[in-house]
Order: structure tokens, then sequence, then C-alpha cells
């Protein structure tokens, strides 16, 4: 195995280090993900933890691009013990890691590119045996709920970028364009800002039912719902928006209300303190409160917290992590023909909806700006 150690230029205020030609991350939030992951230690009598996942990784790394394939497993693991940090990449891999992705202070290994890159960074422990990531995953999400400064800033700025790109793409689509087109054009501006689309979604009218709509060729017609998972620094910004052609029909805008009274409920019990599974428990009986029946809930999930990973984790009616000031979410409920869906971020004074463009359509609902169907 190669050895290195990377010192580069940290990147303080938390912007795209890498286009700027510095390391990501911030020196200060870093320091405080290290303490977490050192008491998560303590608390399991071990004295090293191999990191393993594109979301642990990305958040103790706070922001490094790990990965190549989208679909494909990262191509660096992180051996945190007492002494410090060390991460193991493949030989072809090493460079732009070194140059690019690598924070300040961290010992920097390779292997072949056909090596077995966990047992070799396991290999980096006494005794070759670290607590394996697996076997702490309810302590690791714990520990990546309360946002920081640094990546608070981070993910607000992706947010706003994604709701912007999903305002400008929308507000030009015709009843002609096709769900294909909504989607590429959305692409192109995720990727242009530097972001990696996860997931693109989009139906037209004759295909509102479907709640996960991959794109076709068909065109919108009157009206239509677009999906973004848009990935930088590590961090996943979820966005969904809806757009019409003519105004509406009663009963649509009849359940855009309602599903939005729905996410009212749900914010309301996003409070500090609160387990997930007491918040979906409210969710079950929102849809009832607001009319659209007792099992609403069974037909397509419901979000939960954000941030390293699309939601972390999804929550269901045995999911009994605790809310914490500062974390983030995404909850999406859905009807037939409706969803609403922001990342949003539990600060001080409650729900601050994240992914905001203010050149979009909105109402207050409950003390709080959600968005409307644009209207064109």
């Amino acid at each position: 195995m190669n050895t290195a150690t990377q010192q580069t230029q940290q990147d303080p205020g938390g912007t795209n280090a890498a286009a700027e030609g510095a390391a990501p991350g911030n020196p200060t939030d870093r320091a405080v993900k290290r303490r977490r992951v050192l008491d998560i230690l303590d608390a399991a009598g071990a004295d090293s933890l191999l990191l393993t996942t594109n979301t642990a990784l990305t958040w103790y790394l706070d922001g490094s691009r790990v990965h190549i394939s989208l679909a494909g497993d990262p191509i660096a693991a992180m051996l945190v013990d007492r002494d410090g940090d060390q991460l193991v990449t493949f030989n072809n891999e090493a460079a732009r890691i070194a140059a690019e992705e690598l924070p300040d202070g961290v010992a920097l290994h390779t292997v072949p590119w056909h090596g077995e890159l966990h047992a070799a960074a396991a290999m980096l422990a006494p005794g070759g045996k670290p607590l394996a990531e697996a076997d702490v995953t309810t302590e690791l999400r714990a520990a990546r709920q309360e946002f920081l400064p640094g990546e608070s800033a981070r993910y607000a700025r992706l947010c706003a970028e994604a709701a912007a790109a999903m305002t400008e793409v929308l507000s030009k689509a015709t009843p002609e364009t096709t769900e294909f087109g909504v989607a590429s054009a959305l692409a192109a501006r995720i990727v242009a800002m530097g972001a990696e689309p996860l997931v693109l979604l989009c139906n037209g009218a004759g295909r509102s039912e479907f709640r996960h709509p991959l794109p076709t060729h068909e065109p919108l017609g009157r009206r239509a719902m677009a999906v973004v998972c848009a990935r930088r620094n590590g961090l996943v910004a979820n966005v969904t928006r809806w757009v019409r052609f003519d105004a509406g029909t009663p009963a649509e805008r009849d359940a855009e209300a309602r599903i939005a009274a729905v996410e009212a409920d749900i914010f309301d019990a996003t409070v500090p303190g609160a387990r997930l599974d007491g918040i979906f428990a409210e969710i079950q009986e929102a849809y009832s409160r607001h009319g659209f029946g007792a099992g609403q809930w069974t037909l397509h999930h419901q979000g939960g917290p954000a941030g390293y990973a699309g939601r972390d984790p999804r929550a269901t009616p045995a999911t009994d992590d605790t809310v914490v000031r500062n974390q983030t979410f995404t909850w999406n409920p859905s009807g037939p023909g409706v969803k609403i869906e922001d990342t949003v971020q539990l600060t001080e004074s409650g729900i601050t909806a994240l992914t905001v463009d203010h050149r979009w359509p909105a109402a207050v609902v409950n003390g709080i700006a959600r968005p409307l169907t644009l209207q064109l």
C-alpha cells in the first residue's frame, strides 16, 4: 500500500472548493464531526471505525466527492482512529482525490485498482479489525442529524439553486413539451451548477396517477409534475413542483390545498424532541383529517430527515429517531394527482424552507410560504 499525506488549503466559507482549487469542507465543522465519531468509539469501547458508504464518507469528509459512477460504490474508504484519519483509494483515483477532494490533515493511502479496498483500509487498524460502519448505523445517523454552520450554508445554497432550476425549466414549458424534455432541461441545469441529478421524475396529465413517474416521450398536456433530487458536496436537495396550462379543475385546486394542509400538520409535529414514529402517527391522522382517507399513507413513502442521503432515514411507523434542532427534512405527502415536497431545516425559529425561489408563486400556509402550482 502506498501512503501520502495531503496538506491543502481549506475552504473556510464552505464554498464549492473543487472548482476553486481548494479542498472541500470546513475545518471547524470537520473537527466537530471527528469528535462525534470519537464519542461513538468511546461508547462502543473501540479504537477505530471503518467508513465505507457514500453517506458516511461525504458527511465525515464534509463534502468530498468519493464516487465515479452514481450507481456504484464509493472509490474510497476511511479509517478513523484515535490518532487521525486515513483515507484509502485506488491508485487510478489517487491523483484527483489528492488534488481536489482531500481535506487537510488526512493521510492518503492507495491500493491497486484491482485490489481489495475495504480489506486494505481495515488493515490500517490495530489487529486489522476496526469497528464496521454497519455496527453503528444508528449512532452515525444521529451524529449527522444536527447540521453545522458550514454544511448548513452549503445546503441552503444548493437547495435555492435547485428550486431556481425548477422555476427556469417549468416556466418555459408548454403542453407540447415532453416529459423527457423537462427532465433533460433540469439535468442540464443541475449539472451546470456543479451538482449531480440523482433523481429526475416527470409526469404529464396522462400519467398523474404515478407517484414515482420516470419520464417518457409523452407530451405534458394540461398539467405536469417534476421532481429533482440534486447532490452537491454530498448533500441532496429534494424538490417537487407542478405546472399547468389552464385554470385547473375545482377538484384539483381543492386537493392541492388539502395536501398543503397535511404538510402543515407534519411541520407542526416536527419539533425538537419529537420521535419520527410519533410524527408518522400525525401523518396518518392528517390524511384522514384533510379528506384523503386513512390508508393514503400506505400508497407512497412520506419522506423524513434529509441531508447526506435522500432520506436519512425514510420515516416509517417503526422509526424512533429523535428530532434535534438544526436538523434537515424532506417530507413529501401525496394524494391522487397531488404532491408537495421541499427540503427544510428546523431552526430556532421553526421550520425554514430551503428549496425556495421567490419567483415561484406561493401561499402562506400556517405561517410558512408554500409553493402553488405554476399556472401558465
